[in-house]
């Protein structure tokens, strides 16, 4: 799942309106297409299971045709060069969800929840985020979270929180996400601040914080910040859910901390585009990723929250019990929710810039 967010991405744009030629012209093309037994998706690679996907295309007759991409806004440009067709379904972060439907040109297809009996199974707890309210676009999939995971024998002080972080004894034994929003985040959670902060005067707060904090970090990793707490080359650090499970199967002495400020949640989405060339298709892959096995096998492979109710009876045991992947309601009832940063994301960049430089 790791995303590297709010990054810029340069993309030929015209690299990609050779998809538009999926999308059928005519009257004629346009059935042809949708009755073939394909389905196009799109998302982060290994976001979705070989064997779901192998199940799925026994149990249907469907086709996948799986491609990834490495950031939201790849996908975005994609999707825009294509005009909204090309593939059938997107698994993309919230943030996205949210830049999408507010475009002028809108990629997005509104759900039809009709034509997919397994919407009953989402987890209501998940639904009606600040990105899409009434879930008109999109359908959640999956939820990441960051928390702290530490040594125990190396770090000896109470860790319950970001502000923890800070603290002169854990002095270059720290690995942080590579990850500018998730660390200035950190800066403006000590501080009181919302995350997606866009005041300047807070953000030069956040900075002056980040100064302090400097000297703590020793490794800034946003794929596997879990190897150099494994290794021991860091005592704590912050990660999302699934590198933090993968840090505890290779040392079950490493602990789990939920931020007593709370965790930044993001929510990964299930998305047709408006030009979706197998509209059909699409709803029923949404509807088979929501049964209760399907939702079962995902998170056992990828390790992130489930957003179903459906799923635990599926659920191995060894999963039901892992903290990073089972995160209690009250701690999602503290989230925090990463959001567009507007013209404030070139003052974030260069904070990040000069934090990193020092």
């Amino acid at each position: 799942m790791l995303k590297k967010r709010f990054k810029a991405v340069s993309i030929l744009l015209a690299a990609s309106v050779m998809g538009l030629t999926l999308v059928g012209c005519g009257k004629s093309s346009t059935s042809k297409t949708n009755n073939e037994k394909i389905v196009n998706v799109f998302t982060w690679a290994n976001y979705v299971p070989d064997n779901v996907i192998k199940d799925y295309e026994k149990k249907t007759g469907i086709k996948v045709n799986f491609s990834n991409f490495s950031t939201n806004e790849e996908m975005l440009a994609k999707l825009q060069a294509s005009k909204g067709g090309q593939y059938d379904v997107i698994i993309c972060a919230d943030y996205m969800v949210q830049i999408m439907s507010k475009q002028k040109n809108l990629l997005l297809k509104p759900i039809d929840k009709s034509a997919i009996p397994n919407y009953k199974n989402l987890d209501k707890a998940y639904l009606g985020q600040y990105y899409d309210k009434t879930n008109k676009y999109s359908v959640p999939y999956s939820l990441g979270s960051q928390m702290i995971v530490y040594n125990p024998d190396k770090v000896k002080i109470d860790i319950k929180g970001i502000s923890d972080l800070w603290d002169p004894s854990l002095k270059d034994s720290e690995v942080l996400l590579n990850d500018s929003r998730s660390v200035i985040g950190m800066a403006l959670t000590k501080l009181g601040y919302s995350i997606n902060e866009t005041n300047p005067a807070k953000l030069a707060e956040a900075k002056a914080e980040l100064e302090k904090l400097r000297a703590n970090v020793k490794v800034f990793d946003a794929d596997i910040p879990m190897t150099s707490l494994i290794n021991g080359d860091t005592a704590i650090g912050v990660m999302w859910g699934s590198q933090a499970s993968a840090a505890l199967k290779a040392n079950p002495k490493f602990k789990i901390v939920y931020p007593k400020e709370g965790m930044q949640f993001e929510e990964d989405n299930l998305i047709i585009p408006v030009n979706a060339p197998h509209q059909k298709n699409a709803e029923n892959f949404i509807n088979f990723v929501l049964s209760g096995k399907a939702s079962s096998d995902i998170t056992t492979n990828i390790e992130y929250i489930n957003v179903t109710t459906t799923a635990k009876e599926f659920m191995p045991k060894t999963i039901l019990n892992n903290k990073a992947v089972y995160i209690p309601t009250e701690e999602f009832n503290k989230a925090k929710h990463l959001e567009d940063a507007g013209s404030a994301s070139k003052l974030y960049d260069l904070i990040w810039s000069e934090f990193k430089q020092q």
